[in-house]
C-alpha cells in the first residue's frame, strides 16, 4: 500500500466501482477498499439489470438526476468498453381498473421528469406487442427506452479502467476504525492508510461504517431482501419487453424481465429483514413468484427454472438517497442507495466530483486513458465459443471456455473468488447449477482463490 492518496473509497459495489473510475480519471490517486475478496460481494450482486430511463423517479430529487446522467454516460461509454446493451424496451402494465386509476399520475411524473415518449395502450395493443401476455390485461403505458443490461460487467469494466489508469484496489480489506487530523488515516486488518479524503460506499454497512468513525449516522440501513426466479432460456421467445407493474410508496414491485443471458427472471420481492448478509430464498415467495409469472405469461408453466437467488437492497427509513457531503473532514457518503443503483451509479459518480469542485478540491485530469473493453457475455452478441482457437468448453450450460475462465483469472481485476468468476463468465450458472463442470472447473482454478490483498496491474504508486 502507498502511504497516502487523494481519495480513499471504502466499498467495492457498483457505486465503488463507478466512482472509482470517475476520480481517477479526474487525476486523482484513488485507492478502493472492499472487506470481500472480490467486488460486487454485497448489494450490487443481486440486482434486475435494467438500465432505467427515470420516468417514475422523485421528482426533483438526486436520485433523478443521476439517473439520468447514469443512463446518458452509458450510452456514451459502453460501444468503447464492449458492453452489452440489449434494447428491449418496457410495458407498464395494469391488470385491475385500480392500477390503470393510477395512469395519469404515471404519465405526468415521467413528462415532469423530462421522458416524454412514453405512449398509452389498449389491451388489444399492449399483446399485440407481446402476444404471449395473458388476456386479462387492461392496459399498458409503453416506456421505449427502458433496456436490460450486464450487472455485473459494467462495474468491473469501471474498476478496471480505474486501476489501468493507475487506481488500486484492495480486497479481504475491512476498515475498522479512522480519525481525521488535516487527513484522514483508516485502521484496516491489514495496516494503516492515509487519504485526503473518504467516499463511503459501504452500501449495506454504510451506517455502521459511518457509526465505526463518527460514533453516529443520519440513516440507518433497513435490508430489504428481494428473490427471484430464473426461467430456462427457452422462456426468452416468449417476451421481449421489459414487464413492469404499478410502483407502490414502498416498491417497484415483481418485474418480469429478459436477461441479458437470454433467460427470463420474475422478481424481486421486497421483505425488510434484520439480517445484512441472509440471501436465502424461502420456499413460499419463489412459489408466489412463480405463479405471478404464469398469470401474467400462461406459456411459463411449459418452461423449467434454471435457478433462484436473492439480493438485499440497501433501504433506509426514507425513500430517498442518503447522499452527504462533511467539507470539514472531508467525508462523503453515498448511502441508501437501492434499486436504481446501477443506472445512477455514474450519475452519482458525476456528483461526487462536482462535490469536491465546490469544495474546491481539484487534480490532473487524464488527458488520454486507457479504456478496456470486456469480453461479452450477452446472449445477442458473438460470445468467445463461437470464436476462432476454442480448445475446450468447460461449462455446456452457457458454453462457457476454459480460455474465458483463464481470461479472468489473469485479467487486470482478476477473479477472487469462485463467486467473482462466476460473475465474470457464467460458469456454473446454468441449467445444471454446475452439476456437470465444477469438477473440471476445479482442476482449472486450483490454488488460484488465494486471499490476494492487493491489484495494482500498472505500477506499485510511491
Amino acid at each position: 500500500m502507498s502511504k497516502k492518496y487523494d481519495i480513499a473509497i471504502i466499498g467495492g459495489g457498483i457505486v465503488g466501482c463507478a466512482v472509482a473510475r470517475r476520480m481517477t480519471l479526474a487525476g486523482a490517486k484513488v485507492i478502493l477498499i472492499e472487506k470481500a475478496p472480490d467486488i460486487l460481494a454485497g448489494a450490487s450482486k443481486g440486482n434486475s439489470a435494467i438500465l432505467h430511463t427515470a420516468f417514475d423517479a422523485p421528482q426533483n430529487s438526486l436520485e433523478l438526476q443521476c439517473i439520468q446522467a447514469g443512463y446518458t454516460e452509458y450510452l456514451d461509454i459502453h460501444l468503447s468498453m464492449n458492453l452489452p446493451m440489449l434494447k428491449t424496451g418496457a410495458l407498464l402494465a395494469a391488470w385491475s381498473a385500480e392500477e390503470e386509476a393510477k395512469f395519469d399520475g404515471i404519465l405526468t411524473q415521467a413528462a415532469n421528469n423530462g421522458v416524454a415518449d412514453l405512449k398509452l395502450l389498449s389491451s388489444a395493443e399492449a399483446i399485440q406487442k407481446e402476444p404471449n401476455l395473458s388476456s386479462n390485461i387492461l392496459a399498458a403505458i409503453e416506456v421505449p427506452r427502458e433496456y436490460v443490461i450486464d450487472p455485473w460487467s459494467a462495474p468491473l469494466a469501471y474498476l478496471t479502467q480505474a486501476v489501468e489508469n493507475g487506481a488500486q484496489a484492495l480486497f479481504n480489506t475491512e476498515v475498522s476504525g479512522g480519525g481525521f487530523d488535516k487527513y484522514w488515516t483508516l485502521e484496516t486488518n491489514h495496516g494503516q492508510l492515509q487519504a485526503n479524503h473518504i467516499v463511503n460506499c459501504a452500501g449495506l454497512y454504510g451506517d455502521i461504517l459511518n457509526k465505526n468513525i463518527f460514533g453516529r449516522s443520519d440513516f440507518e440501513i433497513r435490508p430489504r431482501k428481494g428473490e427471484f426466479v430464473v426461467f430456462d432460456k427457452a422462456a426468452s421467445k416468449l417476451l421481449k419487453n421489459i414487464l413492469l407493474p404499478i410502483p407502490t410508496e414502498i416498491t417497484k414491485g415483481i418485474v418480469i424481465f429478459p436477461t441479458i443471458f437470454g433467460n427470463i427472471a420474475v422478481g424481486p420481492t421486497a421483505d425488510e429483514q434484520e439480517g445484512r448478509s441472509d440471501t436465502s430464498v424461502a420456499k413460499e415467495n419463489l412459489e408466489a413468484l412463480y405463479s405471478f409469472g404464469l398469470d401474467k405469461i400462461p406459456a411459463l408453466k411449459d418452461v423449467p427454472i434454471t435457478a433462484t437467488y436473492a439480493g438485499i437492497r440497501p433501504a433506509t427509513e426514507k425513500k430517498h438517497y442518503r447522499v452527504s457531503h462533511d467539507s470539514e473532514q472531508n467525508w462523503i457518503t453515498l448511502g441508501g442507495i437501492r434499486s436504481t443503483g446501477l443506472t445512477a451509479s455514474l450519475g452519482l459518480a458525476q456528483h461526487v466530483e462536482l462535490l469536491f469542485q465546490n469544495q474546491g478540491v481539484s487534480f490532473n485530469k487524464i488527458a488520454s486513458p486507457t479504456i478496456p473493453t470486456m469480453p461479452n457475455l450477452a446472449e445477442h452478441l458473438e460470445r468467445d465459443w463461437q470464436k476462432p482457437g476454442v480448445d475446450e468448453v468447460v461449462c455446456h450450460c452457457e458454453l462457457v471456455t476454459r480460455r474465458e475462465i483463464e481470461n479472468s483469472m489473469k485479467s487486470t481485476l482478476p477473479a477472487g473468488s469462485l463467486e467473482g468468476l462466476k460473475r465474470r463468465t457464467r460458469v456454473t450458472m446454468g441449467r445444471c447449477q454446475g452439476f456437470y463442470c465444477s469438477a473440471r472447473l476445479s482442476e482449472i482454478t486450483e490454488g488460484k482463490f488465494i486471499e490476494s490483498i492487493a491489484v495494482n496491474k500498472n505500477r506499485e504508486t510511491n
